[in-house]
């Protein structure tokens, strides 16, 4: 119920679709460039047309809908086939329907308490929103210790020049914005302009993911020799007493 769908992109353009013809051209450029999910927000009147010409048009792309904040925008966007929704907040409606309807959610949180509260729900990954505001790098490392099993999607405040600053962090899943969608580009349907935001970001998730794992091989190749110097250390007092 709250596994979100499989897809693979980090980055998660969050998008306001103000005619329904944008739609899909936008899913195929961005899946052009690597991104496999959408964000199609409820912010316009065009969005459930968009999403529901996505999810029949471009099966590959996973579409997920935004913006869903009352008990009624779950059943709208369930009905045009979005695979997930996301919102700014949560309260008890929303939760309520979302399970009711059996849509995977990612609830908006801002503090600590809210995180708690949509664990205590059974939401593993959150919304941070906005993020900027919330808090930004400083308010999720803060979480991480005494909140450690949350993931988070930081949204808000996020680009292309601070998002391997988020993903660096243990507890962020992935990251969502609109600087990959800009209105103007949009509006313009340039669909190579949209290619290339999206490569661009592709390859800056990948090139932090490799830098990770490489941090994280040596932190392992460290302590491993620690760990050998320890216990040689520990046979020559053995071997004195």
């Amino acid at each position: 119920m709250h596994t979100l769908p499989p897809f693979n992109s980090k980055t998660v353009p969050v998008i306001v679709i103000t005619h329904v013809d944008q739609a899909v051209p936008m899913a195929h450029a961005l899946l052009a460039g690597g991104i496999d999910v959408m964000e199609i927000t409820l912010r316009h009147p065009a969005g459930l047309a968009a999403i529901e010409a996505v999810a029949k048009a471009v099966p590959a792309m996973c579409v997920g809908a935004g913006t869903v904040t009352t008990r009624d925008d779950v059943a709208r966007v369930v009905d045009v086939g979005a695979t997930f929704a996301l919102s700014p907040g949560m309260t008890d409606s929303l939760v309520q329907a979302v399970q009711d309807a059996k849509l995977p959610f990612v609830p908006g949180v801002m503090t600590p308490g809210e995180v708690m509260r949509a664990r205590d729900f059974g939401y593993g990954l959150v919304k941070l929103f906005p993020a900027s505001q919330a808090g930004g790098l400083g308010m999720l490392k803060a979480m991480g210790g005494p909140l450690s099993d949350m993931r988070f999607c930081p949204t808000g405040g996020v680009s292309l020049a601070n998002m391997n600053d988020f993903l660096a962090l243990p507890n962020v899943a992935m990251v969502g914005g609109s600087w990959l969608t800009p209105a103007n580009v949009v509006a313009a349907a340039a669909a190579s302009s949209l290619s290339a935001l999206a490569s661009a970001a592709l390859a800056s998730a990948s090139a932090a993911a490799a830098a990770a794992a490489a941090a994280a091989s040596s932190c392992a190749r460290k302590a491993a020799v620690t760990s050998a110097s320890d216990l040689r250390r520990l046979a020559m007092d053995m071997a004195l007493v």
